[in-house]
């Protein structure tokens, strides 16, 4: 059993012409450039989710206590009589 390197190129080649290389080089100069890369979808700071997360945030900084889940009570399960058959 040999234990010798081999550096013989694995995979699919990188074509350096392609929209996704340019794409990514243009990402690591704007890293380079002490820039920042924001990432995914960004969020409607004008959305109901964005208020109530904005709101919750406020009660923590605020010191109150956050409860997570449903509410107790608010599940109204119809009472149903068992059917003998």
């Amino acid at each position: 059993m040999s234990t010798e390197n081999k550096t013989s190129k694995r995979g699919r080649p990188v074509v350096g012409t392609s929209a996704r290389q340019a794409k990514l080089a243009a990402r690591a100069a704007r890293i380079a450039a002490g820039g920042t890369v924001e990432r995914g979808r960004p969020a409607n700071p004008d959305s109901k989710r964005q208020a109530r997360l904005q709101a919750q945030a406020a009660r923590a900084a605020a010191g109150i206590a956050i409860k997570v889940g449903r509410p107790k009570g608010t599940s109204t399960k119809p009472e149903v009589a068992a059917v003998a058959v």
